[in-house]
């Protein structure tokens, strides 16, 4: 069929009807197909680009600065302590404070997003209690708390190796039992570093344990912003190791929940925790077969709120534990042949 037709008078060529009709349409679809492509192609890419931030945003917390220091908020004498993670990529800064004539040293592992005094556990008030009991404590902040070290939350990759870079810390000044209290991510780590250590932990009380997964960093997400599990997830862990130079596939997260770890762990947990969930905790207690090893479940209690709903017993249960604790020996002690009784 003919597009066009001879005009009889000038004898060039002239478009049908049919074309005048259907030229202005065509071009029509076609910029409305143009439009829509771009609007396709530009709300992919803010897709992509939110989510980018997301991952950029996990691996560099917030946090607010130190605003006391043991011996203005609880009266107790400290030193300015700084030591090397174990793998040597991070020097860590942090806070001792001893007992007269202590073996027994607490190090402190704080949670993401907080650092070495978090107020709302609060770790001073805890402090003091443990030096009331004749533990040294040591607080301090992990490496990517500091904002002029460059490092990134990695989930207690980097961290369990700054973890045990504490201990090292204690063995050399201090020595005698160690024992490591944390508190969510911090909490996790802790577990992480167990994985690691050759003996040197004595004890761990676990309170709202976090550890990093598939579940527990969606459940977090959606808590700020409401977004789909897919594809929102499998992007942000996508770009997590493109923007911060780790995977979170890293994470030991099946070998941590399965372990049966040799040290007695206090692990505490409340049921209104919406970060981590206390159904993980109470199934990684099953695992455990020493029998020093607690389980107490707070009900209604929220995430690192536990000493808030019942500070008594919260004290006194966590004491009872440290107190009940066999003195694990270092291996200094073991070259000199000092008897486990004392």
């Amino acid at each position: 069929m003919s597009t066009t037709t001879l005009n009889p008078v000038t004898g060039s060529l002239q478009p049908t009807l049919d074309q005048v009709i259907t030229q202005p349409f065509l071009r029509r679809k076609k910029f409305i197909t143009t439009i829509l492509l771009a609007l396709l192609i530009i709300s992919t890419m803010a897709v992509l680009v939110f989510h980018a931030y997301i991952a950029w945003t996990l691996a560099r917390p917030h946090i607010d600065p130190l605003h006391s220091n043991p011996l203005k908020a609880v009266h107790l004498p400290y030193t300015n302590v700084s030591f090397p993670s174990q793998n040597g990529k991070s020097t860590l800064e942090g806070w001792f404070i001893p007992a007269a004539a202590s073996a027994k040293t607490v190090i402190f592992s704080h949670g993401y997003g907080g650092n070495r005094e978090e107020e709302w556990v609060p770790l001073y008030t805890l402090a003091r209690e443990l030096h009331k009991q004749q533990y040294n404590v040591l607080m301090f902040d992990y490496g990517y708390v500091n904002p002029t070290s460059n490092r990134l939350m990695t989930g207690g990759i980097q961290e369990s190796k700054e973890l045990l870079g504490a201990i090292d810390y204690i063995k050399q000044t201090t020595g005698g039992s160690i024992y490591i209290w944390g508190f969510s991510m911090g909490a996790g780590t802790a577990l992480q570093t167990a994985l690691q250590q050759n003996g040197d932990i004595s004890g761990m009380i676990l309170d709202s344990t976090f550890l990093l997964n598939s579940d527990t960093l969606y459940q977090n997400i959606n808590q700020s912003v409401h977004v789909p599990k897919y594809p929102s997830l499998p992007l942000v862990r996508m770009f997590f190791p493109l923007l911060n130079g780790i995977s979170l596939h890293q994470v030991p997260f099946t070998k941590v929940t399965t372990t049966s770890y040799t040290m007695p762990i206090f692990m505490i947990h409340g049921t209104s925790d919406n970060k981590a969930p206390y159904a993980l905790v109470e199934s990684m207690f099953k695992q455990q077969h020493n029998t020093a090893s607690k389980l107490w479940i707070l009900p209604n209690a929220q995430h690192e709120l536990l000493y808030r709903a019942e500070p008594k017993t919260y004290v006194s249960r966590t004491m009872d534990f440290l107190n009940g604790i066999q003195p694990t020996l270092t291996a200094v002690q073991v070259d000199a042949g000092i008897p486990s009784s004392l």
